[in-house]
């Protein structure tokens, strides 16, 4: 089946949310030769992309209106929504055969209720939620995990393959976002057991660089430890993710979790720590700063 067969070759993407990941993502995809129209809430964000050669729009329903696929990437299901299926959203302004790309991190139930709505006016949608953080979205290394029809995933391809290398179709829509919340749920378990190794290695007196380069190389390396474990003991905390949108994926995921009959603890204790760790002012922080309360629970323990 050719891309005409299934609405249409994408040339021209409208790119909504130039945050933290998606600021690069929207780069390389300029970098692969595709027009580039962009909007952000905060305009600012958009800047080097315009200089480069995007162009602004005023609204995501105005970016969509003339795209041929839109890739959203914002901040909770509430704002998913809203530019979606709000008045004179992407929905509603989007042309027949278009591609709508959600990659936010949503509920699984929203991605379906888009899609839906989608199909009613002729457009096609899906969800492909990413990981890999800020170092994933510069160097075009992301794991996508995508939900919706398998012609829509063939034609989404070409585009995902420039801001990532491991993608994968779960199935139908919703399903994206389910494989991202089980991501988030194993990812949840990993921060944890880095944050509190490397505080109980640092409390004993030990070398905590040098116990990071041993045991990186063993049974408890992972991702988190690799990318993670020297920003902590560089006592570097800026956001590769921040706490409150891990915060909100934790909560989905418990959510969806609760509703199929399985009780996870270990989300549930990170999902704690990290709701501690906002509530005293670490909202802002990349998830690595969950160390934060560790450290400051050992100096209060003298």
């Amino acid at each position: 089946m050719t891309n005409k067969d299934q609405g249409g070759e994408i040339r021209e993407i409208a790119f909504i949310g130039t945050g933290v990941m998606g600021a690069s993502m929207a780069g390389h995809l300029m970098d692969a030769g595709y027009a580039l129209s962009v909007y952000n809430r905060t305009r600012s964000k958009t800047d080097a992309l315009v200089k480069k050669g995007a162009a602004w729009r005023e609204s995501a329903g105005e970016a969509a209106a003339s795209a041929d696929a839109v890739i959203t990437i914002v901040g909770y299901p509430k704002d998913v929504e809203e530019i979606y299926l709000g008045p004179g959203g992407i929905i509603e302004r989007a042309r027949p055969g278009a591609l709508l790309i959600d990659m936010t991190t949503s509920s699984p139930d929203l991605a379906v209720r888009i899609h839906e709505a989608a199909r009613h006016r002729e457009i096609r949608a899906c969800d492909a939620p990413v990981t890999g953080g800020d170092k994933g979205a510069r160097e075009a290394t992301l794991s996508v995990l995508f939900g919706g029809d398998e012609r829509d995933y063939e034609r989404a391809l070409p585009v995902l393959r420039v801001m990532g290398k491991n993608i994968a179709r779960f199935g139908g829509a919703g399903s994206g976002q389910t494989a991202k919340l089980a991501n988030q749920i194993i990812i949840s378990g990993a921060m944890l057991g880095v944050c509190e190794g490397l505080a109980y290695a640092q409390r004993l007196g030990l070398d905590a660089e040098e116990l990071l380069n041993c045991v990186s190389g063993g049974a408890a390396s992972s991702w988190s430890l690799l990318n993670y474990g020297p920003r902590i003991l560089r006592g570097d905390f800026t956001p590769g993710f921040f706490v409150k949108h891990f915060i909100k994926d934790m909560r989905l995921a418990l959510e969806s979790a609760l509703s199929a009959g399985i009780s996870p603890e270990g989300l549930k204790t990170a999902l704690s720590q990290y709701e501690k760790l906002s509530e005293r002012g670490g909202a802002e922080d990349g998830t690595q700063g969950l160390y934060r309360i560790y450290r400051e629970e050992a100096r209060a323990g003298g």
